[in-house]
């Protein structure tokens, strides 16, 4: 960890934060001490979710944001999780592109990391980069994710506002949400709204929403209309984000989100050590012979489980 200054990156040293960053993607040994070591110097910054299916207009209106949050004097770090690259395995950066007019500017940093095949599109170590983007002192950091399939739940627990975007044509999207994937927004976007269709798609989201908010009704979700590549309403969206973190402020909210986070990054380490620990070379083999005797072994996956664990104590 010789080549990360932790104090130049604690001060916003751009190349220390990159580094940084590699550093816990690739998860070289002493990413736990780095993480360690910056920990005192994260809390500061709000976390903002933008999530929703491709072609959906995520990146055109997190850039119109970042422009708005840049107008107050914001500093805005961006984790942009792109679809892992089936020729690289890296992040794809059309994301970055499109918001390459902020590339010049000292306030906002924009790094793109591969999904790598995570469920939901939000890198294992996207939260970290975010400590890091913390510990450099930016005051927001917006994860923009690839926001396929259910597991937009994880941008639920990186954030503490999600915004969910959708455009007209996101039926399917809206259908799925009717079995609980509306439950990570605190706010809906119906972007390119000028389309045809934006109004049946907008009662439609806005018929779900009531039933909703019609059982919790501390915090009412609100559908809001975007045309973000002409700048319409994405204002609107910006105080809307900060109404949702004043409310989560008064009410205690963000607390109990920072403390779930917290809860949550606790016991994902210790599984993932856990798993580490229990799987060495003589339970692997274990395992690895009964695979091969399927055929013939007459040992059920429980036995066998029962067995490996009381193994431990051997």
């Amino acid at each position: 960890m010789a080549h990360i200054d932790i104090q130049a990156l604690v001060r916003g040293d751009i190349r220390n934060v990159s580094r940084a960053i590699s550093f816990v993607e690739n998860n070289r040994n002493g990413k736990d001490d780095l993480l360690d070591n910056i920990f005192p110097e994260i809390g500061k910054a709000y976390r903002i979710g933008v999530t929703g299916p491709p072609g959906a207009g995520k990146s055109t209106l997190a850039d119109k944001l970042i422009s708005l949050m840049r107008a107050r004097a914001n500093t805005v770090g961006v984790i942009s999780i792109d679809p892992t690259s089936p020729f690289t395995g890296g992040a794809l950066l059309g994301d970055r592109i499109r918001m390459n007019q902020h590339s010049g500017d000292p306030g906002v940093y924009i790094r793109s990391m591969a999904s790598r095949g995570s469920m939901g599109g939000l890198a294992v170590s996207a939260q970290e980069a975010g400590d890091i983007l913390d510990a450099a002192g930016m005051d927001i950091v917006i994860f923009e994710t690839v926001g396929v399939g259910q597991v937009e739940l994880d941008v639920a627990e990186a954030a503490d506002s999600t915004v969910v975007v959708l455009v007209p044509e996101s039926g399917d999207e809206v259908q799925a949400m009717k079995s609980g994937l509306m439950e990570i927004a605190d706010i809906f976007v119906l972007n390119k709204s000028d389309r045809e269709g934006s109004e049946r798609a907008f009662v439609e989201l806005r018929n779900i929403l009531d039933l909703k908010n019609t059982r919790n009704s501390d915090w009412p979700v609100e559908i809001l209309k975007t045309a973000a590549v002409d700048n319409e309403g994405v204002h609107t969206v910006y105080d809307k984000i900060q109404e949702h973190y004043q409310f989560l402020e008064d009410s205690g909210g963000l607390r109990k989100k920072r403390q779930r986070r917290y809860e949550k990054r606790v016991e994902g380490l210790i599984r993932q050590r856990l798993n580490t620990m229990f799987w060495n070379t003589r339970r692997t083999a274990k395992l690895t012979d009964a695979i091969n005797r399927i055929d013939t072994i007459n040992k059920s996956p429980y036995s066998l489980a029962q067995e490996l664990i009381r193994d431990l104590a051997i």
